[in-house]
């Protein structure tokens, strides 16, 4: 990899990433449609309003699609657009890095 002078694509993914929470929404929406009531419970300790800035953040960059169904209370699902769908390789790739670290980490800890 070569340093970045201007629209360095590390440094935008980076920014994506970067924000608590989003790589954990992304995990959690990359088995399907999730509701925000799912998302909110599988993500426990993420306050609402959090989780709706985080997931509008998504959404603005194209990387989630939404939809709200017209029921009361309304409800609203999230899902992976073709473009955040893409970022499982990056997924794949945080979790093999972490494979290789859970022995030092719990050699940290004890």
């Amino acid at each position: 990899m070569s340093s970045c002078q201007t629209r360095c694509p590390v440094q935008y993914t980076s920014e994506i990433i970067e924000k608590k929470w989003t790589t954990l929404i992304f995990r959690d929406l990359h088995s399907g449609k999730k509701r925000f009531s799912e998302l909110h419970k599988s993500l426990g300790g993420i306050s609402k309003k959090i989780l709706s800035e985080r997931l509008s953040f998504l959404e603005k960059r194209s990387l989630i699609g939404k939809t709200i169904y017209a029921t009361v209370p309304p409800t609203t699902e999230y899902w992976l657009s073709e473009s955040g769908s893409k970022f499982s390789k990056v997924l794949q790739a945080m979790a093999e890095f972490g494979e290789t670290q859970l022995p030092y980490i719990h050699k940290a800890v004890t």
